[in-house]
């Protein structure tokens, strides 16, 4: 069984995760940059740990010896992913993150290749939102004949954690993008439109997530875009580092995660669904570390992957508190 390595482990979202992988009976190291803050971490699981930053690349393949598997938990992703997919390459370590950043999917997928000569598989995106966008949008591709258009909205309900706030920032930076005949393009002048998450349609904005890349390998649906409707304290501005860590339990519990998938075809028919999760923070690393649980059993395809590609499109139902509701153009466009 290949040794996980969870980089970032004393994050608000890493520290949820190692405790899943824990509960889980991984096999696994925690890491980071701070060897207090992992120590007493380490202690509480039972553990070890390996303290190393990130900005000496050369060192880093080094600090992954006998680490089969790198699951990046440690945004702003910009910063991280890079330097922790080059050193899996060069160690033969798979890399997985918990990213929403699209230039992150980018940059693994300019990677794709390099991996796959290295045997080392590339998965950024096992939480929310990818994991279950990704496969919502296999699944009803799945059912039309000549999908031409997919959309895809979600809904962020609650608040941010502070690193997600920050590496909001990223993906508020890449600008607008839309995926058009195949190719990932700039679309400043895209427009709010609405869609219905299950309580009557409302305004989601343009903004680009990482289902720009993983939808278009996912489906080969030449024509993508993504929406997000935002309630609450989400996409907080001002002073980040005074925002709260995260939200707490009782919080989480009180705001499931939504989002809604259309397929349009060549008759401009709607095909569609919704799928409803515990909230994303506890989505987040149920999903990752049942995503490491099956590479560390063999489940890897070199090169660049996406979840839905690799796990199957109901890997998402796998996850404790997930519902999928179908609707088709049967009905009014964008009413489940």
């Amino acid at each position: 069984m290949k040794t996980l390595l969870i980089y970032g482990a004393t994050g608000y979202t890493g520290r949820m995760v190692a405790r899943q992988a824990k509960a889980a009976g991984l096999d696994f190291v925690i890491a980071g940059r701070h060897a207090e803050r992992l120590s007493r971490l380490a202690a509480e699981l039972g553990v070890p740990y390996s303290a190393f930053a990130l900005d000496v690349i050369t060192a880093l393949p080094a600090a992954l010896n006998g680490v089969g598997i790198v699951l990046n938990c440690a945004g702003p992703f910009a910063h991280t992913a890079e330097p922790l997919m080059q050193a899996c390459i060069a160690s033969g370590a798979h890399y997985l993150d918990i990213t929403a950043e699209i230039n992150v999917y980018r940059l693994a997928e300019r990677l794709g290749a390099l991996a796959a000569q290295a045997g080392v598989m590339l998965m950024p995106g096992v939480g929310w939102d990818v994991v279950p966008t990704d496969c919502l949008a296999l699944q009803v591709s799945q059912r039309v004949g000549k999908p031409v258009t997919l959309r895809i909205a979600l809904q962020v309900a609650g608040s941010m954690s502070r690193g997600s706030a920050v590496s909001a920032g990223e993906i508020v930076g890449a600008g607008i993008l839309t995926r058009v005949n195949g190719v990932l393009t700039a679309s400043p002048d895209a427009g709010a439109e609405t869609f219905d998450f299950g309580d009557g349609p409302v305004a989601c904005a343009p903004l680009s997530f990482g289902d720009l890349v993983t939808a278009w390998h996912s489906t080969s649906i030449p024509n993508i875009s993504m929406f997000v409707n935002v309630t609450g304290d989400a996409f907080p501005s001002g002073d980040l580092s005074a925002l709260p860590e995260g939200p707490t339990a009782e919080e989480r519990d009180a705001q499931p995660a939504r989002a809604v998938v259309e397929i349009i075809d060549e008759q401009g028919d709607v095909t569609g669904a919704v799928i409803e999760t515990v909230n994303g923070y506890s989505y987040t690393p149920l999903a990752a570390v049942e995503a490491a649980r099956r590479l560390q059993f063999g489940d890897v395809r070199p090169g660049f992957e996406t979840p839905a590609r690799l796990f199957g499109p109901g890997f998402a139902e796998t996850i404790a508190g997930s519902r999928i509701t179908f609707f088709s153009s049967n009905a009014s466009r964008n009413t489940p």
